[in-house]
């Protein structure tokens, strides 16, 4: 069965371990379009199409860049604006973001955006407003949630496959599509991106994939084009974050190949037909 792969369109620096990592204002190493060219060469390479949820700070600066991964078959989605977490705003500042980075997304490619992802799976029992505004600026789902709990994320009650969320009594229109996790004994094991993906080795991942395609489901994959880039600069972070941030880094293109010759993958809005 074809999984889902998807795509965290960012630069190196867009990381939320504290509030002084970077600041979209300064001016950094341009890193984002050598590494989202070599992902897309891949993803032909091996036919896999992919959902590219897109920083509306990327967007602007690059608009050329989106609109090159249209071309080439994928879908387009928005991972806001500024990468801020949504639990640390207002309903009415996240709500701006969003509706800025849509708007101006969808100005570069012409075509309307239905998928919406939070920097750092930050929909979490902090934010679950978040889905109602989404709802209301007219997205047909939500990629936010991570099923397990970790000091910077996570909503450990979601379901582990697709639903649709209820707030306020309601059950929503809109799609939440969580990231994938495997059940062992009474816990959910992430293993599909970020540093899950860079740090167990592929024969696990790749049984991972199958076991979640037996239960039917597909795997949501998602990696950020700075993984596959040994050479990106360095952020002032701690030893902790620094792990979790650069380890396994130099592996992962190799890893993320042998995935793709082994599996098919699709974006979200052509499995969903949404």
């Amino acid at each position: 069965m074809k999984n889902i792969l998807t795509i965290d369109l960012e630069e190196w620096f867009h990381a939320n371990y504290h509030d002084d990592v970077f600041d979209n204002q300064k001016t950094y190493e341009v890193r984002i379009l050598q590494n989202t060219e070599r992902l897309l060469t891949l993803f032909n390479e091996h036919k896999a199409k992919a959902t590219f949820f897109v920083l509306g700070y990327v967007a602007e600066k690059h608009p050329r860049l989106i609109r090159d991964i249209l071309a080439a078959g994928h879908e387009i989605a928005s991972h806001g604006y500024a990468h801020q977490l949504l639990y640390q705003q207002t309903p009415e500042e996240f709500k701006e973001d969003v509706r800025q980075a849509k708007k101006r997304v969808e100005d570069i490619v012409g075509t309307s955006v239905k998928g919406y992802r939070a920097p750092s799976w930050s929909i979490t029992p902090r934010s679950l407003w978040a889905w109602e505004i989404l709802q209301e600026l007219g997205f047909k789902y939500d990629a936010s949630v991570f099923p397990i709990e970790t000091f910077l994320y996570g909503l450990p009650t979601a379901p582990r496959f697709s639903f649709h969320p209820e707030y306020n009594g309601k059950i929503l229109d809109l799609l939440e599509v969580p990231s994938s996790t495997v059940r062992f004994l009474t816990k959910n094991i992430p293993f599909a991106g970020g540093f899950y993906f860079r740090a167990l080795p592929y024969p696990v991942i790749a049984q991972c994939i199958k076991a979640v395609n037996k239960e039917g489901h597909p795997a949501i994959v998602y990696l950020h084009p700075r993984e596959i880039d040994p050479e990106q600069p360095r952020l002032a972070l701690s030893k902790k974050e620094s792990f979790i941030h650069y380890y396994g880094v130099s592996r992962c293109e190799q890893k993320l190949i042998r995935v793709l010759k082994r599996f098919e993958f699709t974006s979200i809005e052509e499995y969903f037909k949404l």
